[in-house]
């Protein structure tokens, strides 16, 4: 047997069947570069369709995806076509049988992220701009796509997140409404009198531009503490207009100012020592003498 001459035979076949197939290929290619073309144009249309409404930007940007995922899977299936006479759509998903079983469990993660980043898009909470916290993470949205939540954290750095964790946790919204409310902590020496106190504080708080003044401050006589008598301060602000920081401490200063100059003291932790009665000098001898 001529194993030479039957390579040879084979590898004739072979070019001669590439050489007959090669047209269909180009033709493959050439629809595939159309599709992208396509893509492109319908992508860029209805975005400009979608600019003129009311609709949210992760809502744009879902539409486009779909349009875009649309032309490259009918481009693809129209390629495989031309490139392979025998194939068809129908016969292709029936071929899959077991195959897109086994793919599905290998892939599940990927397609779990994919729905809930459709559902997290489809909802009207969680905005792009919005200041969230899942799971630990606070930061503010940057972007959402089909598979991923992109977060800048106050700290400067980005996470990407699964949209499978955002959309199986809780996830507090910060800036779901403009005014937030917010509280500290303030404490005055016991022998302070509180019904002094008490207006202090609040006048101080509402001196600060940034606390909303139609909601109103509320000082609240809260606990006895170890060293101190405690009040619970509240205030609501707009999230907005300004950093939470840096309204906290502007209403710390004022509330810090305006004790000073009342005389009334935030303590210092105080820490008592109680020692037992020492022996008087006419004992000393007798205990020495018992020892």
């Amino acid at each position: 047997m001529n194993y030479v001459a039957i390579l040879r035979d084979e590898l004739e076949e072979m070019s001669k069947a590439f050489v007959q197939t090669l047209p269909t290929l180009v033709i493959a290619l050439v629809i595939l570069f159309a599709t992208w073309i396509v893509a492109r144009v319908a992508v860029a249309a209805v975005s400009r369709i979608t600019g003129r409404t009311t609709l949210r930007d992760d809502l744009k940007q879902l539409i486009d995806t779909l349009v875009r995922l649309v032309v490259w899977i009918l481009g693809i299936l129209i390629a495989l076509t031309v490139a392979i006479p025998s194939f068809t759509p129908a016969g292709a998903f029936t071929s899959l049988g077991v195959g897109a079983l086994a793919i599905g469990f290998a892939f599940q993660d990927i397609f779990e992220n994919f729905l809930a980043g459709v559902l997290i898009m489809l909802r009207e909470k969680m905005n792009i701009g919005d200041t969230i916290e899942c799971e630990g993470l606070l930061g503010k949205v940057e972007k959402i796509t089909l598979r991923e939540t992109h977060i800048r954290q106050f700290s400067g750095e980005l996470t990407v997140v699964p949209n499978s964790m955002l959309f199986k946790n809780p996830v507090e919204i910060y800036t779901d409404q403009p005014l937030r409310r917010f509280d500290i902590i303030v404490g005055v020496s016991y022998d302070t009198d509180l019904s002094k106190a008490q207006p202090v504080i609040q006048g101080a708080v509402e001196s600060v531009e940034a606390v909303d003044k139609e909601k109103g401050v509320v000082v609240f006589a809260q606990e006895f503490n170890s060293s101190s008598v405690d009040f619970l301060v509240q205030w609501w602000t707009d999230t907005v207009a300004q950093d939470l920081r840096l309204t906290k401490s502007e209403v710390v200063m004022a509330v810090k100012a305006a004790l000073d100059e009342a005389g009334i003291e935030i303590p210092f932790p105080y820490v008592t020592n109680t020692f037992k009665e020492p022996l008087s000098l006419q004992q000393v001898p007798e205990a020495a003498n018992a020892a």
